[in-house]
């Protein structure tokens, strides 16, 4: 990463989030960690940024999009900057089919892999841990992709497969063993 990345750490309903940012876009985001100090360590850790700085008017509209959605509100990340210069051309590809996927739709990492010009059970993998590399979560909504059968499958960021499924319930999404279930109970997290 380039030496002109910084980030930002903001409270939001399900904890403290944080992102980094070039001049080009955002480079990772972090959901909550058991601490604000863990969530910045991540994200330093994730994007190589230089420290804290007051974010550019773009970065500091996408940290507003994210408190909302984070609150419960509909809200699309498809028109937020992004700098993916770092990362391979594949995953790059993939990234950019995920921000496809809008508020409240599914696919799985087959239908992903198929998307993006995969055709075996290798390509499906490939895209499972291309998705454990997504320095941005929820801007490029990996917690939207299942496994075969609307099954949850895994999740990279704090909390696992539980904080992706939480992610869902923001979006209406609610999952049982064998797939969707009903609307979630409580808003949130």
């Amino acid at each position: 990463m380039s030496a002109d990345i910084h980030h930002a750490i903001f409270p939001t309903a399900i904890g403290p989030c944080g992102v980094a940012w070039s001049a080009h876009g955002l480079v990772a985001l972090a959901l909550p960690e058991r601490d604000e100090a863990a969530t910045e360590k991540r994200l330093i850790a994730k994007s190589k940024s230089r420290g804290r700085a007051a974010p550019p008017a773009a970065v500091a509209q996408a940290i507003e999009q994210i408190q909302k959605y984070c609150a419960g509100k509909r809200i699309e990340f498809s028109a937020v900057p992004l700098d993916l210069s770092a990362i391979d051309p594949f995953r790059r590809r993939l990234y950019e089919a995920m921000r496809g996927l809008r508020f409240g739709e599914t696919t799985t990492y087959g239908e992903l892999a198929k998307q993006t010009g995969g055709i075996d059970w290798e390509a499906t993998r490939d895209v499972g841990v291309a998705m454990g590399q997504n320095p941005l979560p929820i801007v490029v909504p990996c917690h939207r992709v299942l496994a075969a059968g609307g099954k949850l499958g895994g999740f990279s960021a704090y909390g696992g497969a539980t904080t992706k499924q939480k992610l869902l319930a923001l979006e209406g999404v609610r999952l049982s063993p064998a797939g969707r279930d009903h609307a979630p109970r409580l808003p949130g997290l």
